[in-house]
């Protein structure tokens, strides 16, 4: 990859790392050089990301984590701290989709809070833990940080009978527009990447419906469903020295589908 997308020396954290879009981010990472942090709530799929993590040659580590509890989090912060000294960047993919309401007037009021407490929520916790560690370290004459957060083309779209879904990608789109603006002083950036169609284990449900797969199939320029390692390339680049002058931003990776 040469020099400009040497990530060596640097720490990525990955919340929900341990599959899926995650997974396939942190292992980019880790083949450009970057020690991996995997924050996720299965130990054991945890273990399995970090042996995959390992096989180029990095340092990568997991942590049982629940974005949603702020205790939780900032635990691990603390841990992940102790164990790799510092975070460069902080990938905040974790999260859950809406359990498939037949219409915005069935969504419970406990499903509402699930979906916004994992996606909004968690992420505005990872946030601030992250950030705090930057701060200070800016302040201390080591300036520099990346935020990119997992949003959906959910965010952008009439997404109907996931309206929970769709709040809880779009408050992101607009925190991180805040956070690019806030944070820019201390050489941090924030984007936010939002993803099409993509086979992963959060949308199996749904590629098993074979009217989905047809309807949505056809309006995909490039011809095909979207996969974990479509997300490397821009991870790495985030993570890079060469995004330092990209913040604020909506980053669609879709296949060219919202296009079409």
């Amino acid at each position: 990859m040469g020099k400009t997308f040497d990530l060596s020396g640097k720490v990525a954290l990955v919340t929900g790392g341990n599959g899926g879009i995650g997974l396939g981010m942190a292992e980019a990472m880790a083949e450009a050089g970057a020690s991996i942090a995997i924050w996720g709530t299965n130990a054991d799929k945890n273990a399995a990301a970090v042996e995959k993590l390992r096989v180029h040659g990095v340092e990568a580590e997991g942590f049982v984590c629940n974005v949603a509890d702020r205790a939780d989090v900032e635990a691990k912060m603390a841990a992940t701290l102790d164990r790799f000294g510092r975070v460069d960047g902080c990938f905040a993919n974790a999260g859950v989709s809406g359990r498939g309401a037949r219409s915005f007037l069935d969504i419970e009021p406990e499903e509402w809070r699930r979906v916004l407490s994992v996606n909004l929520d968690g992420v505005y916790h990872t946030y601030q833990a992250v950030l705090r560690h930057m701060v200070t370290r800016a302040e201390a004459g080591d300036p520099g940080g990346r935020l990119a957060c997992v949003s959906s083309l959910a965010s952008v779209s009439g997404a109907a009978r996931n309206e929970h879904y769709a709040a809880s990608k779009g408050a992101l789109n607009a925190m991180t527009y805040a956070l690019a603006v806030e944070f820019a002083r201390y050489g941090v950036t924030a984007n936010a990447i939002l993803p099409g169609w993509i086979e992963t284990e959060m949308t199996e449900r749904t590629f098993s419906n074979d009217k989905f797969k047809q309807a949505a199939g056809s309006r995909i320029p490039v011809r095909r469903w979207g996969a974990p390692a479509d997300f490397g390339g821009i991870a790495v680049y985030l993570m890079s020295d060469a995004s330092a002058y990209h913040t604020g931003q909506l980053l669609q990776i879709d296949g060219g589908y919202w296009r079409f």
